[in-house]
C-alpha cells in the first residue's frame, strides 16, 4: 500500500461525491466512468451492479486508475481492484449511507444485477493535489 496523502486530501477524498474509474476492457481500451466511492485507510470502495462493464473489466484484469473531479488540484490513485460479492460490512454500508443520503450500496439494483463491492488498495499516488 502507498503512503496516505496530506490532510488535505484526505479531506476532500472524504468530502468528494464522485470519481471517475478506469478500467481495462478486453480489447486493451479504456473504460471510465463515473463512480460514488468511500476511501478508508489507503483503500477506495466502490459500490456497482454485478453486470455492469466495468466489473466485467476487472475480473479480467483488476488494475485501475482513479481520479477526482478537480482539475485544479488533481488527485490520482492506481491499484489493483479485487470484487467482494455477498454481506458486505456494516461499516462500509454505513458510510455510504452516510456519504450519499442515505443510499444503500449493498440493495439490488434491477440494471445492474447483484451488487459488488470493489475494493482498491492504493498502490501509489500518481497525482495528489498538486498539478505537474
Amino acid at each position: 500500500m502507498s503512503k496516505l496523502p496530506a490532510a488535505e486530501v484526505l479531506d476532500r477524498l472524504e468530502r468528494a461525491k464522485n470519481a471517475w474509474l478506469a478500467t481495462i476492457r478486453p480489447d486493451g481500451s479504456p473504460h471510465v466512468t463515473p463512480v460514488w466511492f468511500v476511501y478508508r485507510d489507503g483503500t477506495w470502495w466502490i459500490g456497482s451492479g454485478e453486470r455492469n462493464v466495468k466489473v466485467a473489466n476487472l475480473a479480467a484484469e483488476p488494475r485501475v486508475s482513479l481520479a477526482l473531479e478537480d482539475g485544479v488540484a488533481p488527485v490520482v490513485a492506481e491499484g489493483a481492484a479485487r470484487i467482494h460479492r455477498g454481506a458486505f460490512s456494516a461499516d462500509l454500508v454505513n458510510a455510504f449511507a452516510r456519504k450519499y443520503g442515505g443510499w444503500d450500496v449493498s440493495r439490488i439494483e434491477q440494471t445492474g444485477g447483484p451488487r459488488v463491492l470493489i475494493e482498491v488498495p492504493v498502490r501509489r499516488w500518481l497525482l495528489a493535489g498538486v498539478a505537474q
